[in-house]
């Protein structure tokens, strides 16, 4: 799925648990697109975010491009770029997420994994969980709707 022009999409839902020394296991169906070598940041709504070497360069030049250098924009820009750090996964797929982000995300032993299109989304179990603000899949429907979301 490297073809040039193509962005790696990640999906699917993976519980997992942090082993004794606070690593977590990359699924190898989300491994396999992410690379061994990858990009864990502070993510939006509570949750870290994963990025392939790839998707961390895409995400970059998005905000070189799109963020203005006005004071917003710089907290912006500092905000994910004083909290990421270049990860390694071994043969198994084990990967030490910093402490401190972990900290940020409150995952302490349960966390699930989610493939966000262009990002793994990292999580508390119970925060995930909770996280929905859609209600219904109706709900759900009109929302992809006001976006012009066809389906």
């Amino acid at each position: 799925m490297h073809r040039k022009g193509v962005r790696t999409m990640f999906a699917g839902r993976f519980n997992h648990t942090l082993d004794a020394k606070g690593r977590i296991i990359i699924p190898s169906k989300l491994r396999d697109a992410l690379g061994d070598t990858f990009v864990a940041t502070a993510g939006l709504d509570g949750c870290l975010y994963l990025y392939s070497q790839e998707g961390w360069e895409a995400f970059l030049k998005e905000l070189y491009d799109k963020v203005p250098s006005d004071k917003d924009g710089r907290s912006l820009v500092r905000y994910f770029m004083s909290n990421s750090s270049i990860c390694e996964s071994d043969k198994q797929g084990r990967t030490l997420i910093p402490t401190e982000l972990r900290a940020m995300a409150g995952i302490e032993k349960e966390l699930v994994l989610v493939g966000a299109l262009n990002k793994i989304e990292v999580w508390n179990k119970a925060k995930f969980e909770s996280a929905s603000n859609i209600s219904s899949v109706e709900e759900m429907a009109d929302r992809m709707a006001a976006f012009g979301v066809r389906f």
